[in-house]
Protein backbone atom coordinates (compact mmCIF):
# COMPACT_ATOMS: atom_id res chain seq x y z
CA UNK A 1 0.00 0.00 0.00
CA UNK A 2 3.03 2.29 -0.36
CA UNK A 3 2.38 3.14 -4.05
CA UNK A 4 1.93 6.86 -4.60
CA UNK A 5 -1.56 7.73 -5.82
CA UNK A 6 -1.16 11.50 -6.22
CA UNK A 7 0.07 12.90 -9.53
CA UNK A 8 1.27 16.08 -7.80
CA UNK A 9 5.06 16.34 -8.44
CA UNK A 10 5.59 17.91 -5.00
CA UNK A 11 3.87 14.94 -3.32
CA UNK A 12 5.81 12.47 -5.45
CA UNK A 13 9.11 14.15 -4.52
CA UNK A 14 8.25 14.07 -0.82
CA UNK A 15 7.16 10.44 -0.83
CA UNK A 16 10.11 9.30 -2.94
CA UNK A 17 12.55 11.00 -0.55
CA UNK A 18 14.04 13.26 -3.23
CA UNK A 19 12.66 16.43 -1.60
CA UNK A 20 15.02 18.16 0.89
CA UNK A 21 14.52 17.59 4.62
CA UNK A 22 13.07 21.08 5.28
CA UNK A 23 10.43 20.54 2.60
CA UNK A 24 9.47 17.16 4.03
CA UNK A 25 9.31 18.64 7.54
CA UNK A 26 7.09 21.45 6.27
CA UNK A 27 4.81 18.92 4.64
CA UNK A 28 4.68 16.84 7.82
CA UNK A 29 3.77 19.99 9.76
CA UNK A 30 0.93 20.77 7.34
CA UNK A 31 2.59 23.95 6.16
CA UNK A 32 2.61 23.19 2.44
CA UNK A 33 -0.46 24.33 0.44
CA UNK A 34 -1.62 20.84 -0.61
CA UNK A 35 -5.13 19.61 -1.44
CA UNK A 36 -6.66 17.58 1.41
CA UNK A 37 -6.30 14.22 -0.39
CA UNK A 38 -2.61 14.91 -1.15
CA UNK A 39 -1.99 16.15 2.38
CA UNK A 40 -3.40 12.97 3.92
CA UNK A 41 -1.35 10.78 1.61
CA UNK A 42 1.81 12.67 2.56
CA UNK A 43 1.07 12.63 6.28
CA UNK A 44 0.27 8.92 6.37
CA UNK A 45 3.54 8.15 4.61
CA UNK A 46 5.70 10.55 6.64
CA UNK A 47 4.51 9.30 10.02
CA UNK A 48 6.71 6.26 9.34
CA UNK A 49 9.75 8.35 8.38
CA UNK A 50 13.16 7.43 9.80
CA UNK A 51 13.55 11.08 10.72
CA UNK A 52 11.98 11.27 14.18
CA UNK A 53 11.19 14.97 13.90
CA UNK A 54 9.34 14.46 10.61
CA UNK A 55 7.49 11.38 11.89
CA UNK A 56 6.33 13.15 15.07
CA UNK A 57 5.22 16.21 13.10
CA UNK A 58 3.19 14.01 10.72
CA UNK A 59 1.50 12.18 13.61
CA UNK A 60 0.65 15.48 15.28
CA UNK A 61 -0.74 16.99 12.07
CA UNK A 62 -2.86 13.89 11.42
CA UNK A 63 -4.30 14.15 14.91
CA UNK A 64 -5.39 17.71 14.20
CA UNK A 65 -7.39 16.85 11.07
CA UNK A 66 -11.12 17.54 11.17
CA UNK A 67 -13.33 14.43 11.31
CA UNK A 68 -15.35 15.78 8.39
CA UNK A 69 -12.23 15.85 6.20
CA UNK A 70 -11.33 12.32 7.23
CA UNK A 71 -14.86 11.14 6.47
CA UNK A 72 -14.72 12.71 3.00
CA UNK A 73 -11.48 10.88 2.28
CA UNK A 74 -12.91 7.60 3.59
CA UNK A 75 -15.79 7.82 1.11
CA UNK A 76 -13.79 8.98 -1.91
CA UNK A 77 -13.10 6.57 -4.77
CA UNK A 78 -9.64 8.03 -5.44
CA UNK A 79 -8.29 7.96 -1.88
CA UNK A 80 -4.96 6.14 -1.70
CA UNK A 81 -4.92 2.62 -0.30
CA UNK A 82 -2.46 3.71 2.39
CA UNK A 83 -4.83 6.43 3.58
CA UNK A 84 -7.77 4.03 3.62
CA UNK A 85 -5.67 1.66 5.70
CA UNK A 86 -4.84 4.44 8.15
CA UNK A 87 -8.44 5.63 8.40
CA UNK A 88 -9.68 2.11 8.99
CA UNK A 89 -7.20 1.11 11.67
CA UNK A 90 -5.73 4.23 13.23
CA UNK A 91 -8.78 6.42 13.78
CA UNK A 92 -11.55 6.09 16.35
CA UNK A 93 -14.50 7.62 14.48
CA UNK A 94 -17.33 5.16 13.87
CA UNK A 95 -18.49 7.18 10.86
CA UNK A 96 -15.04 6.96 9.30
CA UNK A 97 -14.81 3.22 9.98
CA UNK A 98 -18.20 2.67 8.37
CA UNK A 99 -17.21 4.67 5.28
CA UNK A 100 -13.95 2.74 4.93
CA UNK A 101 -15.79 -0.58 5.22
CA UNK A 102 -18.25 0.46 2.52
CA UNK A 103 -15.55 1.81 0.19
CA UNK A 104 -15.04 -0.88 -2.45
CA UNK A 105 -11.42 0.23 -2.91
CA UNK A 106 -10.45 -0.55 0.67
CA UNK A 107 -7.97 -3.46 0.64
CA UNK A 108 -9.30 -6.71 2.09
CA UNK A 109 -6.34 -6.86 4.47
CA UNK A 110 -7.53 -3.57 5.98
CA UNK A 111 -11.06 -4.92 6.38
CA UNK A 112 -9.63 -7.98 8.15
CA UNK A 113 -7.74 -5.71 10.57
CA UNK A 114 -10.87 -3.66 11.24
CA UNK A 115 -12.87 -6.83 11.85
CA UNK A 116 -10.36 -7.95 14.41
CA UNK A 117 -10.15 -4.72 16.37
CA UNK A 118 -13.46 -2.84 16.38
CA UNK A 119 -15.63 -2.99 19.47
CA UNK A 120 -18.80 -2.01 17.63
CA UNK A 121 -20.82 -5.10 16.71
CA UNK A 122 -22.85 -3.23 14.10
CA UNK A 123 -19.66 -2.59 12.13
CA UNK A 124 -18.94 -6.31 12.17
CA UNK A 125 -22.42 -6.90 10.75
CA UNK A 126 -21.64 -4.39 8.00
CA UNK A 127 -18.47 -6.30 7.16
CA UNK A 128 -20.23 -9.67 7.28
CA UNK A 129 -22.87 -8.52 4.77
CA UNK A 130 -20.22 -8.27 2.04
CA UNK A 131 -20.03 -11.99 1.27
CA UNK A 132 -17.83 -11.38 -1.77
CA UNK A 133 -15.08 -9.97 0.46
CA UNK A 134 -15.44 -12.81 2.93
CA UNK A 135 -15.09 -15.41 0.21
CA UNK A 136 -12.15 -13.58 -1.34
CA UNK A 137 -10.33 -13.21 1.98
CA UNK A 138 -11.20 -15.89 4.57
CA UNK A 139 -9.07 -14.03 7.15
CA UNK A 140 -11.99 -11.60 7.46
CA UNK A 141 -14.26 -14.46 8.54
CA UNK A 142 -11.73 -15.58 11.15
CA UNK A 143 -11.38 -12.00 12.40
CA UNK A 144 -15.16 -11.63 12.84
CA UNK A 145 -15.46 -14.94 14.65
CA UNK A 146 -12.49 -14.08 16.85
CA UNK A 147 -13.86 -10.67 17.88
CA UNK A 148 -15.65 -10.78 21.23
CA UNK A 149 -17.78 -7.81 20.14
CA UNK A 150 -19.43 -9.77 17.31
CA UNK A 151 -23.22 -9.81 17.27
CA UNK A 152 -25.35 -12.90 16.71
CA UNK A 153 -26.11 -11.69 13.18
CA UNK A 154 -22.46 -11.05 12.31
CA UNK A 155 -21.50 -14.48 13.60
CA UNK A 156 -24.34 -16.16 11.70
CA UNK A 157 -23.35 -14.59 8.39
CA UNK A 158 -19.65 -15.35 8.89
CA UNK A 159 -20.30 -18.98 9.83
CA UNK A 160 -22.73 -19.51 6.95
CA UNK A 161 -20.21 -18.15 4.47
CA UNK A 162 -17.44 -20.26 5.96
CA UNK A 163 -19.55 -23.38 5.77
CA UNK A 164 -20.95 -22.66 2.30
CA UNK A 165 -17.73 -21.71 0.55
CA UNK A 166 -14.98 -23.42 2.50
CA UNK A 167 -15.96 -26.25 4.81
CA UNK A 168 -18.60 -27.77 2.52
CA UNK A 169 -16.43 -27.28 -0.54
CA UNK A 170 -13.48 -28.86 1.22
CA UNK A 171 -15.61 -31.82 2.33
CA UNK A 172 -16.96 -32.37 -1.18
CA UNK A 173 -13.48 -32.03 -2.66
CA UNK A 174 -12.06 -34.57 -0.24
CA UNK A 175 -14.79 -37.05 -1.15
CA UNK A 176 -14.22 -36.41 -4.86
CA UNK A 177 -10.45 -36.90 -4.55
CA UNK A 178 -10.84 -40.15 -2.65
CA UNK A 179 -13.42 -41.50 -5.11
CA UNK A 180 -11.20 -40.62 -8.04
CA UNK A 181 -8.29 -42.41 -6.36
CA UNK A 182 -10.55 -45.48 -6.14
CA UNK A 183 -11.28 -45.27 -9.86
CA UNK A 184 -14.87 -44.08 -9.34
CA UNK A 185 -14.68 -41.11 -11.70
CA UNK A 186 -18.45 -40.75 -12.23
CA UNK A 187 -19.07 -40.42 -8.49
CA UNK A 188 -16.10 -38.05 -8.18
CA UNK A 189 -17.55 -35.79 -10.88
CA UNK A 190 -20.85 -35.65 -9.01
CA UNK A 191 -19.27 -34.51 -5.76
CA UNK A 192 -16.95 -32.00 -7.38
CA UNK A 193 -20.02 -29.85 -8.05
CA UNK A 194 -22.52 -31.11 -5.47
CA UNK A 195 -24.03 -28.60 -3.06
CA UNK A 196 -24.39 -31.18 -0.25
CA UNK A 197 -27.07 -29.11 1.50
CA UNK A 198 -30.43 -30.04 2.99
CA UNK A 199 -33.26 -28.11 4.61
CA UNK A 200 -31.77 -28.87 8.02
CA UNK A 201 -28.13 -28.10 7.23
CA UNK A 202 -25.44 -30.08 5.46
CA UNK A 203 -25.57 -33.58 4.07
CA UNK A 204 -23.42 -35.67 6.39
CA UNK A 205 -20.20 -37.07 4.96
CA UNK A 206 -21.37 -40.54 5.94
CA UNK A 207 -24.52 -40.14 3.83
CA UNK A 208 -22.46 -38.65 1.02
CA UNK A 209 -20.23 -41.71 0.94
CA UNK A 210 -23.22 -44.05 0.80
CA UNK A 211 -24.81 -42.03 -1.99
CA UNK A 212 -21.54 -42.20 -3.93
CA UNK A 213 -21.97 -45.96 -4.21
CA UNK A 214 -25.09 -45.40 -6.33
CA UNK A 215 -23.53 -43.21 -9.04
CA UNK A 216 -22.52 -44.84 -12.33
CA UNK A 217 -22.91 -42.30 -15.17
CA UNK A 218 -20.03 -40.00 -16.13
CA UNK A 219 -20.43 -36.41 -17.29
CA UNK A 220 -19.31 -37.38 -20.81
CA UNK A 221 -22.42 -39.57 -21.19
CA UNK A 222 -24.92 -36.87 -20.25
CA UNK A 223 -27.08 -34.86 -22.62
CA UNK A 224 -28.09 -31.48 -21.18
CA UNK A 225 -30.41 -30.48 -24.02
CA UNK A 226 -33.53 -31.78 -22.25
CA UNK A 227 -33.29 -29.26 -19.40
CA UNK A 228 -33.54 -25.59 -20.45
CA UNK A 229 -31.93 -23.21 -17.95
CA UNK A 230 -35.25 -21.46 -17.26
CA UNK A 231 -36.58 -24.62 -15.64
CA UNK A 232 -34.00 -24.37 -12.88
CA UNK A 233 -36.36 -21.93 -11.17
CA UNK A 234 -38.46 -25.00 -10.32
CA UNK A 235 -35.62 -26.24 -8.12
CA UNK A 236 -36.36 -23.80 -5.31
CA UNK A 237 -35.06 -24.51 -1.78
CA UNK A 238 -37.32 -26.80 0.23
CA UNK A 239 -38.24 -26.54 3.89
CA UNK A 240 -37.60 -29.25 6.47
CA UNK A 241 -41.32 -30.11 6.38
CA UNK A 242 -41.23 -30.45 2.59
CA UNK A 243 -38.22 -32.76 2.81
CA UNK A 244 -39.97 -34.96 5.37
CA UNK A 245 -43.15 -35.06 3.28
CA UNK A 246 -41.16 -36.00 0.16
CA UNK A 247 -39.50 -38.90 1.96
CA UNK A 248 -42.84 -40.17 3.22
CA UNK A 249 -44.42 -39.90 -0.24
CA UNK A 250 -41.71 -42.08 -1.78
CA UNK A 251 -41.98 -44.66 1.00
CA UNK A 252 -45.77 -44.81 0.64
CA UNK A 253 -45.47 -44.97 -3.13
CA UNK A 254 -43.13 -47.97 -3.00
CA UNK A 255 -45.35 -49.67 -0.44
CA UNK A 256 -48.40 -49.13 -2.66
CA UNK A 257 -46.67 -50.38 -5.81
CA UNK A 258 -45.04 -53.44 -4.21
CA UNK A 259 -47.84 -54.33 -1.82
CA UNK A 260 -45.33 -55.21 0.92
CA UNK A 261 -43.66 -53.38 3.79
CA UNK A 262 -40.46 -51.57 2.84
CA UNK A 263 -37.30 -52.97 4.42
CA UNK A 264 -35.45 -50.70 6.92
CA UNK A 265 -32.31 -50.56 4.72
CA UNK A 266 -34.41 -49.35 1.81
CA UNK A 267 -36.07 -46.69 3.97
CA UNK A 268 -32.61 -45.49 5.03
CA UNK A 269 -31.50 -45.15 1.40
CA UNK A 270 -34.69 -43.30 0.52
CA UNK A 271 -34.04 -40.82 3.31
CA UNK A 272 -30.42 -40.34 2.26
CA UNK A 273 -31.31 -39.61 -1.35
CA UNK A 274 -34.44 -37.55 -0.75
CA UNK A 275 -32.77 -35.40 1.91
CA UNK A 276 -30.47 -33.87 -0.70
CA UNK A 277 -31.54 -30.53 -2.15
CA UNK A 278 -33.43 -30.58 -5.45
CA UNK A 279 -30.44 -29.59 -7.59
CA UNK A 280 -28.34 -32.46 -6.28
CA UNK A 281 -31.28 -34.85 -6.71
CA UNK A 282 -31.53 -33.86 -10.38
CA UNK A 283 -27.82 -34.60 -10.83
CA UNK A 284 -28.17 -37.94 -9.07
CA UNK A 285 -31.28 -38.83 -11.11
CA UNK A 286 -29.20 -38.44 -14.26
CA UNK A 287 -26.07 -40.18 -12.93
CA UNK A 288 -27.45 -42.73 -10.47
CA UNK A 289 -27.70 -46.49 -10.72
CA UNK A 290 -30.88 -48.57 -10.98
CA UNK A 291 -31.55 -48.40 -7.24
CA UNK A 292 -31.22 -44.62 -7.14
CA UNK A 293 -33.40 -44.29 -10.23
CA UNK A 294 -36.14 -46.43 -8.69
CA UNK A 295 -36.38 -43.96 -5.81
CA UNK A 296 -35.98 -40.65 -7.63
CA UNK A 297 -38.53 -41.52 -10.33
CA UNK A 298 -41.12 -41.14 -7.55
CA UNK A 299 -39.89 -37.64 -6.63
CA UNK A 300 -42.77 -35.14 -6.69
CA UNK A 301 -40.46 -32.58 -8.32
CA UNK A 302 -41.05 -33.07 -12.05
CA UNK A 303 -37.52 -32.09 -13.03
CA UNK A 304 -35.97 -34.65 -10.68
CA UNK A 305 -38.23 -37.41 -12.01
CA UNK A 306 -37.57 -36.32 -15.61
CA UNK A 307 -33.85 -36.57 -14.84
CA UNK A 308 -34.33 -40.31 -14.30
CA UNK A 309 -35.97 -40.67 -17.72
CA UNK A 310 -32.95 -38.90 -19.22
CA UNK A 311 -30.44 -41.13 -17.44
CA UNK A 312 -28.47 -42.87 -20.25
CA UNK A 313 -28.32 -46.14 -18.27
CA UNK A 314 -32.07 -46.56 -17.83
CA UNK A 315 -33.30 -49.85 -19.37
CA UNK A 316 -36.43 -50.72 -21.33
CA UNK A 317 -37.48 -53.00 -18.49
CA UNK A 318 -37.29 -50.09 -16.03
CA UNK A 319 -39.35 -47.92 -18.38
CA UNK A 320 -41.96 -50.69 -18.65
CA UNK A 321 -42.32 -50.65 -14.86
CA UNK A 322 -42.44 -46.86 -14.71
CA UNK A 323 -45.12 -46.72 -17.41
CA UNK A 324 -47.41 -48.77 -15.18
CA UNK A 325 -46.73 -46.85 -11.95
CA UNK A 326 -49.69 -45.01 -10.45
CA UNK A 327 -47.52 -42.70 -8.38
CA UNK A 328 -45.22 -41.06 -10.94
CA UNK A 329 -45.80 -37.58 -12.35
CA UNK A 330 -47.86 -36.95 -15.49
CA UNK A 331 -44.75 -35.34 -17.02
CA UNK A 332 -42.73 -38.55 -16.76
CA UNK A 333 -45.42 -40.59 -18.53
CA UNK A 334 -45.75 -37.95 -21.24
CA UNK A 335 -41.98 -37.99 -21.84
CA UNK A 336 -41.97 -41.77 -22.12
CA UNK A 337 -44.69 -41.60 -24.78
CA UNK A 338 -42.68 -39.01 -26.73
CA UNK A 339 -39.57 -41.20 -26.85
CA UNK A 340 -39.51 -42.92 -30.26
CA UNK A 341 -37.59 -45.95 -29.08
CA UNK A 342 -39.90 -46.61 -26.15
CA UNK A 343 -43.00 -45.87 -28.21
CA UNK A 344 -42.08 -48.86 -30.40
CA UNK A 345 -42.45 -51.17 -27.38
CA UNK A 346 -45.97 -52.53 -27.25
CA UNK A 347 -45.63 -53.37 -23.55
CA UNK A 348 -44.74 -49.76 -22.74
CA UNK A 349 -47.52 -48.11 -24.73
CA UNK A 350 -50.04 -50.66 -23.41
CA UNK A 351 -49.03 -49.78 -19.84
CA UNK A 352 -49.35 -46.06 -20.62
CA UNK A 353 -52.89 -46.45 -21.96
CA UNK A 354 -54.00 -48.34 -18.86
CA UNK A 355 -52.29 -45.96 -16.44
CA UNK A 356 -54.80 -43.42 -15.01
CA UNK A 357 -51.87 -41.03 -14.45
CA UNK A 358 -51.09 -40.78 -18.16
CA UNK A 359 -52.34 -37.43 -19.54
CA UNK A 360 -55.61 -37.99 -21.44
CA UNK A 361 -54.34 -36.50 -24.76
CA UNK A 362 -51.26 -38.74 -24.53
CA UNK A 363 -53.29 -41.89 -23.85
CA UNK A 364 -55.79 -41.14 -26.62
CA UNK A 365 -52.94 -40.52 -29.06
CA UNK A 366 -51.53 -43.98 -28.32
CA UNK A 367 -54.81 -45.93 -28.59
CA UNK A 368 -54.68 -46.45 -32.40
CA UNK A 369 -51.55 -48.59 -31.88
CA UNK A 370 -53.24 -50.83 -29.29
CA UNK A 371 -54.49 -54.28 -30.32
CA UNK A 372 -58.24 -54.71 -30.65
CA UNK A 373 -58.56 -57.20 -27.81
CA UNK A 374 -56.67 -54.85 -25.48
CA UNK A 375 -58.80 -51.92 -26.63
CA UNK A 376 -61.87 -53.84 -25.52
CA UNK A 377 -60.32 -54.42 -22.09
CA UNK A 378 -59.39 -50.74 -21.78
CA UNK A 379 -62.95 -49.70 -22.69
CA UNK A 380 -64.14 -51.67 -19.64
CA UNK A 381 -61.35 -50.52 -17.30
CA UNK A 382 -62.89 -48.21 -14.69
CA UNK A 383 -59.43 -47.09 -13.55
CA UNK A 384 -58.83 -45.06 -16.70
CA UNK A 385 -60.69 -41.89 -17.62
CA UNK A 386 -64.07 -42.00 -19.33
CA UNK A 387 -62.66 -40.17 -22.35
CA UNK A 388 -60.01 -42.86 -22.86
CA UNK A 389 -62.58 -45.66 -22.38
CA UNK A 390 -64.96 -44.14 -24.94
CA UNK A 391 -62.21 -43.69 -27.51
CA UNK A 392 -60.99 -47.26 -26.95
CA UNK A 393 -64.55 -48.53 -27.50
CA UNK A 394 -64.96 -46.49 -30.72
CA UNK A 395 -61.71 -47.85 -32.13
CA UNK A 396 -62.59 -51.44 -31.18
CA UNK A 397 -66.03 -51.14 -32.77
CA UNK A 398 -64.65 -49.52 -35.89
CA UNK A 399 -62.21 -52.38 -36.38
CA UNK A 400 -65.02 -54.89 -35.86
CA UNK A 401 -67.09 -53.18 -38.55
CA UNK A 402 -69.59 -51.78 -36.09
Amino acid sequence: MSTTTSTNPVVQAILSGSAPQPARLAAASGLLPLPQADLLEVLVALRESDDVEIAEAAVSTLASQENEDLLTAAKAADTSLAVLGFLGTMTSSREVHEAVIQNSNTPDVVIAKIAGMVADGSLLELIAINQQRLVRTPAIIDAILGNAARTVEAERRARETKREFFEKERGARQIADELRAQGKSAAAEFFENAELSTATGELSLEDAWLIAQHIEVSDADLDDSWLPMERYEELAPESAAEYAAAVQRVIESERLESGVEIQPERVTLIRQLMNMNARDRVKLARKGDREARSILIRDSNRIVAAGVINNPRITDHEVENIASMRTVSHEVLRLIALNRAWARSYTIIHHLCRNPRTPIPTAIGILPRIRTKDLQHISLNRNVSEAVRRQALRLAQARAGG
